[in-house]
């Protein structure tokens, strides 16, 4: 898996938006990387919204889910607004059957800048 974290220049309400784009498996043995990232942008960042690309993630598992949740939770607690961004269909799906687009919020397709600058 790759994971590249960048501030959004695209505008949001009362803050900055961070964009973090995940390529790649994520299954149990990086979804906590990913995990990391998110909440390593939210003590760096202190950002309004957090949005996770998924259009280059090419598998998810259950643990990738509950890395996402635990992002969303830990946005949630930090007053910051998180969406996921660009699911492919299979993983639009499993987010509806998990009841995870109804927590969270799902953008059909990527928006703001497409560079990502590897850490």
């Amino acid at each position: 898996m790759q994971i590249t974290s960048e501030l959004s220049p695209e505008p949001v309400a009362d803050g900055r938006l961070v964009v973090v784009r995940v390529a790649g498996e994520i299954d149990y043995t990086n979804s906590g990387e990913m995990a990391g990232e998110i909440w390593n942008v939210l003590a760096r960042h202190s950002p309004a919204a957090i949005r996770v690309d998924l259009a280059e993630a090419s598998f998810i598992d259950s643990t990738g889910l509950g890395a996402l949740v635990g992002g969303y939770r830990a946005a949630a607690e930090a007053g910051c607004a998180f969406t996921v961004a660009a699911p492919s269909p299979a993983f639009r799906r499993v987010l509806t059957i998990t009841g995870l687009t109804d927590l969270f919020g799902v953008e059909d397709e990527r928006s703001g800048p497409q560079r990502t600058v590897e850490r």
